[in-house]
C-alpha cells in the first residue's frame, strides 16, 4: 500500500472515509481532529504539519494555495456530477494509483466526471 496519508475535509461523507479505511487507506476526516469550526487556512495548516493530502470539493483551497505559494500540502478537489458517497468513493479509488506519485511531490489534482487534471505547486 502506500504512505499516502489523506484528510477529508468536512464535505466528504464518512461513508466514503470508511470505504477508504476498509481498502487500506490511511485516512480520517478533519472533524476527528479539529474543531468542527476550523477554517480553511487552519485545515491546510494541520495538512501540512502532518503530511496529509487534502480531499474536498470545496474550491477554497485551491486558492489559499496559489495565493500563499504553498509547494504542500497535496490537494485532491472532486468536481463530480454526482456526490453520494459510493460514488465519490470509487473515483477517488480509481484516481489514486494515477496520481500517488504526484501528490507525493506536490500537486493540485482536480478529480471530475471524465477527466483528471494535475497542476504541480505551488501553483503560479
Amino acid at each position: 500500500m502506500t504512505n499516502i496519508k489523506l484528510l477529508a475535509d468536512m464535505n466528504i461523507s464518512p461513508v466514503t472515509v470508511s470505504d477508504l479505511q476498509l481498502k487500506g487507506w490511511n485516512v480520517i476526516r478533519v472533524v476527528e481532529i479539529l474543531p468542527a469550526t476550523a477554517s480553511d487556512l487552519q485545515i491546510l495548516e494541520f495538512a501540512r504539519e502532518e503530511e496529509r493530502v487534502i480531499v474536498s470539493q470545496d474550491l477554497d483551497f485551491s486558492m489559499l494555495l496559489a495565493v500563499g505559494g504553498y509547494n504542500q500540502p497535496s490537494l485532491i478537489t472532486l468536481r463530480l456530477s454526482f456526490t453520494d458517497p459510493e460514488v465519490v468513493t470509487a473515483k477517488i479509488l480509481q484516481a489514486l494509483p494515477q496520481i500517488e506519485e504526484i501528490l507525493t511531490q506536490g500537486a493540485a489534482v482536480t478529480i471530475e466526471d471524465n477527466n483528471i487534471r494535475i497542476r504541480k505547486l505551488p501553483i503560479k
